[in-house]
């Protein structure tokens, strides 16, 4: 704004004693001082409101003013409340130093000037700033991308100093002004708006994390899966798949014209979205392609030259053929008429990636094709240094423990009391051989992580070789039965008494049934232990130097 429309609007009360010549200088800001020297708090361009309290007698009026006119603000306006008429002293030094001057009516407030042009000046900055979004969203609707999400966060934090940052529904940082935060409060972040829009509140919502207040908006594309985007029949079609953009402010008392600008910013990202979405179409083709031989059974030679021409645009630049492994993911919601399969695609996408990568370009790389409610991605992984032929596997191989660790809470409450999501990984493999067997064994690693408890929930090829695979397929009034048997007589007699027979047949078990070494985990005497499990055998009628009985009692704990 111009100091010009101060003295136009008559609420503010002030009067014009010099400077008139001034008065298209543009007001950037405000600031209320009785300072001496308050240069280290001016940047430029503010009025300053004082109250003369720095006055004692005339000789201050030059130095201050002075110092005033060095830090380039636009002008002064003086308060009579204190001295009546402002000084002629203070008036000349203004003139001197070409510096505007007003008085301030004692009837009016410094709060109603300050209120006055920061909503003045504000308005005109988001104005400015929206205008530029709107240019840079034509020219990205119509041309190259322009410059991706951080280009308009930036206008954010230079134009409206806000900070601000897109994150994916699983906590990860695509684009940010300023410093990165820290994967907790992203994930605290995501896990929010995702409850939020589970549950139907109304955006922007808001959230304090580490005594920060953070309110959040989705970006709602409408290119990803059947009903994406704000006309989706059910909002669990895109609540996994949107990403969201976090702002570092309290939304809760902006006005419609902010918000509305907001609302802007969060369309432009989900264009650049959609670009990007729009480019790795040619992955998930090839990726589909690969698969459907696989599935069809076709011979090994033929996957193989498929292979070959997928490898360069999975991984470009990789001179080695590259090893391979297969993830599965199945999305389903309770009632079964939502279709999983986009949403598994979506979120599988978005799994595979390192946490700690910021950007929208390392999930570049990752293929995935979806069919029915089920997921599947073929995974490039860098062959491994070693002699021809050897297969050592590769050191960047997926673990499914490690998949979901960061991605967990956010996901979970996506998934809210309806939804589930299961995952399985396949070892690695180097030919077109294996691919069909890695397949089946991710499929299969998928079907005991459905057996087990649990909104989200991975298994890994790994656990297709041990008891931990039986388990899941034990029908459940045989579990009831098996471990009631054995467990209910311990569990009974811990209730009453307090004896932690329970912890201490868990803890002989893990010990390989060395009594030195359980003693030793307990913090027990060796005696005191022989006893426990002399109680443990009495009241089950088992004898814990017997295999079978190990065993038997091993598979009751686990089933629990």
């Amino acid at each position: 704004m111009r100091l010009r429309a101060l003295l136009e609007t008559e609420a503010l009360g002030l009067r014009l004693l010099g400077g008139e010549e001034e008065l298209d200088r543009t007001v950037r800001g405000v600031m209320t001082t009785d300072l001496r020297d308050p240069s280290r708090y001016l940047t430029g361009g503010e009025l300053v409101l004082t109250g003369l309290a720095w006055r004692r007698n005339s000789a201050d009026s030059e130095p201050f003013v002075r110092i005033l006119a060095s830090a380039g603000v636009a002008g002064l306006a003086a308060g009579e409340a204190e001295l009546g008429d402002v000084p002629d002293d203070l008036v000349s030094a203004c003139v001197r130093n070409r510096l505007p001057l007003f008085a301030v009516n004692e009837d009016v407030a410094f709060a109603t000037i300050t209120e006055h042009v920061v909503r003045q000046v504000s308005g005109e900055r988001a104005g400015d700033l929206a205008a530029v979004v709107d240019r840079h969203r034509r020219l990205m609707t119509s041309g190259p991308a322009g410059g991706g999400p951080d280009v308009v966060l930036d206008l954010l934090t230079t134009d409206l100093d806000l900070r601000a940052w897109v994150l994916s529904p699983a906590g990860r940082q695509i684009a940010g002004a300023g410093e990165p935060l820290a994967p907790g409060v992203c994930a605290a972040l995501a896990s929010e708006h995702l409850a939020a829009v589970r549950t139907g509140r109304r955006g922007p919502h808001r959230i304090s994390v580490q005594g920060i207040t953070y309110s959040l908006f989705p970006i709602r594309g409408h290119g990803r899966g059947p009903g994406a985007g704000p006309a989706a029949r059910d909002v669990r079609e895109s609540v996994l798949s949107d990403w969201l953009l976090a702002v570092e402010a309290d939304a809760g008392d902006w006005p419609a014209e902010r918000l509305d600008l907001l609302q802007g910013v969060t369309q432009l990202i989900a264009v650049e979205r959609e670009r990007r979405d729009a480019a790795r179409t040619v992955r998930s083709r090839l990726a589909q392609e690969v698969l459907e031989l696989v599935q069809t059974g076709a011979p090994p030679a033929e996957i193989a030259a498929r292979l070959r021409v997928a490898a360069p645009v999975l991984l470009p630049g990789l001179g080695a053929a590259p090893h391979w492994q297969v993830v599965v993911a199945r999305v389903d919601w309770d009632g079964g008429d939502i279709p999983g399969g986009p949403v598994a695609q979506s979120l599988l996408e978005e799994i595979l990636v390192d946490p700690s990568a910021s950007g929208p370009e390392p999930s570049d790389r990752i293929a995935v094709a979806h069919a029915g409610d089920e997921a599947i991605a073929l995974v490039p992984l860098p062959a491994p240094p070693g002699e021809a032929g050897e297969d050592k596997g590769p050191d960047a191989a997926l673990h499914a423990d490690v998949l979901l660790a960061t991605v967990r809470e956010p996901l979970a409450a996506g998934l809210a009391d309806d939804g589930r999501l299961t995952l399985g990984v396949s070892a690695a493999v180097h030919s077109a051989e294996g691919l069909r067997g890695a397949l089946e064994e991710a499929r299969h690693a998928r079907r005991v992580a459905a057996a087990r408890p649990g909104r989200v929930c991975a298994a890994g090829h790994h656990e297709l070789a041990s008891h931990v695979l039986l388990l899941p397929f034990v029908p459940d009034d045989v579990r009831r039965a098996f471990t009631a048997r054995l467990l209910d007589p311990l569990r009974e007699y811990d209730r009453r008494h307090r004896a932690e027979l329970i912890p201490t047949l868990e803890a002989f078990l893990d010990c390989d049934g060395s009594w030195t070494r359980c003693a030793t985990r307990l913090h027990l005497h060796v005696n005191t232990l022989r006893y426990r499990v002399g109680r443990i055998e009495q009241l089950t009628g088992r004898d814990l130097s017997r295999l079978e009985d190990k065993l038997d009692f091993f598979l009751a704990l686990r089933m629990s």
